[in-house]
């Protein structure tokens, strides 16, 4: 690490389903946050880490900023605007319009009483009129004095780059905070969490709101038992050597997912329990290619009516400060 050398910390920060994941996922290289097409997917501050000759990068991504409707809401705007004190720069990222609401005035007014350096993201420029940008860019820099403004399209990497020289820009010299092979402070179990509620998410589309959670209940790993007469030759594992999967490793896990209403189990387990098949099959590939080995996961669906406003089940779902 030579003299030169960048760090810091920076937040990712702006309303409900704006692209926040996907920014991040694509700065980093790496999938980590889940996305869907719904808002309010991220539910807890993410931590990646983007490494290169320049410095590094510590990328806090966090829920979108919305009016609370319960105590898990409340919870993740806490988490949104708590972010803004513990970084060096800020990324808003915001969607092309023309229009300014009270969602974005309320954002504004945050950033100002942060004071730190602000770059405003304007995200799926791909889905608009290229002669509008200038316009929808004078009504933000109305909003607040941006260090720079920067069109992008996070789903299609269009001008990453930019943001990424931008962040260095503004950031100071300091140490390296993590190892350089370091992608994510997160867990594995809190990963393999995390990806089986995006892939409901996905499956069950509008049928379930965003009422459920997911509990990994264990999370064991084992190695497989080979037979004798293996021992002298190779193990053929159909799709497994290709995919860089250990057919040797084996992790078997036990999830639940939380349902709010009687009504929304029967829909998530669907007819014949085909539903939730459909999720855990999805789920299971998605984890054995973070995981490299072989993955035997078993879902279940319980009711905890109300969850989202009881204190002690938001704390046993890791949902604390």
């Amino acid at each position: 690490m030579g003299k030169g050398f960048k760090s810091g910390f920076v937040g990712i920060v702006g309303r409900p389903n704006v692209g926040k994941s996907t920014l991040m996922n694509h700065l980093i290289g790496q999938k980590i946050a889940i996305t869907s097409g719904k808002p309010q997917t991220t539910r807890s501050q993410i931590r990646t880490v983007y490494t290169c000759e320049e410095g590094q990068i510590v990328f806090l991504d966090t829920p979108g900023i919305h009016k609370a409707e319960n105590k898990l809401g409340e919870y993740m705007d806490d988490v949104a605007l708590e972010t803004l004190a513990q970084v060096d720069v800020i990324l808003w990222l915001v969607e092309p319009s023309s229009f300014s609401g009270a969602g974005e005035k309320f954002i504004a007014s945050r950033l100002k009483l942060a004071g730190k350096p602000v770059i405003l993201v304007m995200n799926k420029v791909d889905t608009v009129d290229k002669a509008k940008l200038p316009e929808y860019m004078k009504m933000y820099r109305k909003l607040y004095p941006f260090e720079e403004i920067i069109p992008v399209s996070a789903l299609r990497s269009v001008n990453i780059d930019s943001v990424l020289e931008a962040i260095f820009a503004h950031l100071p010299e300091g140490p390296m905070y993590y190892d350089e092979e370091t992608v994510t402070d997160q867990t594995q179990r809190s990963i393999a969490a995390e990806i089986i509620r995006e892939k409901a998410l996905r499956c069950l589309k509008e049928e379930v709101p965003h009422g459920i959670a997911v509990e990994i209940q264990s999370m064991k790993e084992r190695r497989r038992r080979r037979k004798k007469q293996d021992e002298d030759g190779p193990v053929l594992v159909t799709g497994a050597a290709d995919s860089g999967i250990d057919p040797d490793t084996i992790w078997d896990i036990e999830a639940v997912i939380i349902t709010e209403k009687d009504s929304h189990k029967g829909i998530i387990i669907g007819k014949g329990g085909a539903m939730l098949k459909k999720i855990g099959t999805q789920s299971r590939i998605a984890i054995e290619e973070m995981m490299e080995a072989k993955v035997n996961l078993k879902l279940f669906v319980k009711v905890r009516r109300d969850w989202r406003d009881n204190a002690g089940i938001l704390r046993d779902l890791g949902y604390r400060k």
